[in-house]
């Protein structure tokens, strides 16, 4: 063959070989595709759904968002989530309200003792902006507790609302860690790091901690510790100083918290409902909450453990990991905005 019938042999191959990859590429686009779709049927979507808590206006709805538990990412979606607190439902909630032009209110019911640092900035953020682009109310309602963390994403609120026995405060940064080095020690166990600096173990439980050690780990702490300051004094219009002599890490039942500014209002979640409705003018309102579109099957034993072994849900052992990922360990321990520090 001359040289023109080779170079056409040789682009009619990589022709083929692009045509067979296409394909294949095509054909598992679609089996992903059916099999999307198969999941969906089997086990719902993790697409946040309206829940009617009480009727009213389409037009006009009053959205009640609810933080039950640690604020902390366990790596679940809101498909698989159990009744406590999780952070990817909870933040496609907020991307919801923030798409949604009926949404004119909304009531944040609290009981948590705070969480992760970044989990807990997170949500404020994002509560801030829809106040920002939206120029909708929230009221904040402290049920049995909102500390730490659970109080710095009321802070901001139009309105605070907590029961006189409500536990809250704790205002401040906790970083908990535990130090056996004096335990190996007697046990004869030596610790044979090797590291790049003096600080690369930060931290560390298994070496006693050096004055510089405690030095950077307070700076970096107290520097968390003046942003949680500053969320408060911007949300609740005090100074700063002000705000510093409450933030010592104690905890104020509701009346001391209304007695110091913390909140506005002594009352349960139906009177913030009620005062919502009345100051900003949505008698008429529907109040809506949100649930994940979840099937029956996918409440079942062997729904469970059939999307556990199509990596669809995380394994207890997953779970396990992702907590402690969040909260830390005693050889790499986290900053957190928690009551209590465990």
């Amino acid at each position: 063959m001359n040289k023109r019938r080779w170079v056409a042999v040789v682009i009619a191959v990589v022709l083929l070989i692009f045509s067979v990859i296409s394909s294949t590429i095509s054909r598992k686009n679609e089996r992903s595709k059916e099999l999307s779709q198969v999941n969906e049927l089997l086990y719902g979507t993790d697409e946040p759904q309206e829940k009617t808590e009480e009727a009213g206006s389409s037009t006009e709805k009053i959205a009640k968002l609810v933080v039950e538990g640690t604020i902390v990412d366990d790596g679940t979606s809101g498909l698989f989530s159990t009744d406590s607190y999780n952070h990817s439902s909870f933040m496609k909630q907020l991307a919801k309200i923030k798409n949604d032009s009926t949404i004119k209110g909304i009531l944040l019911e609290i009981n948590s003792p705070g969480g992760s640092v970044y989990e807990t900035a997170e949500v404020t953020r994002a509560l801030k902006e829809i106040q920002k682009d939206k120029k909708i109310p929230i009221y904040a309602s402290m049920e049995s507790q909102a500390a730490s963390g659970g109080y710095y994403i009321a802070a901001n609120s139009d309105r605070i609302f907590a029961t006189e026995d409500t536990m809250t405060g704790s205002i401040g940064v906790i970083m908990s860690s535990m130090n056996y080095s004096g335990l190996m020690e007697k046990l004869g166990i030596t610790d044979a790091t090797i590291k790049s600096g003096a600080l690369k173990d930060i931290g560390s439980s298994s070496r006693p901690q050096t004055k510089e050690d405690k030095e950077v780990l307070q700076a970096f702490v107290d520097s968390m510790y003046g942003r949680f300051v500053k969320v408060v004094a911007e949300g609740r219009d005090m100074d700063e100083a002000a705000v510093r002599k409450l933030a010592d890490g104690r905890i104020y039942d509701g009346a001391q918290a209304l007695q110091n500014g913390l909140v506005d209002d002594i009352g349960f979640p139906d009177q913030a409902l009620q005062a919502l409705r009345k100051d900003k003018g949505l008698s008429d309102a529907k109040v809506i909450s949100y649930t994940s579109g979840s099937t029956n099957f996918m409440n079942t034993w062997f729904g469970n453990s059939l999307a556990e072994l199509q990596g669809i849900k995380p394994s207890q052992e997953e779970l396990v990991r992702n907590i402690v990922e969040s909260v830390g360990t005693p050889q790499a321990p986290k900053a957190m905005y928690l009551y209590g520090g465990e």
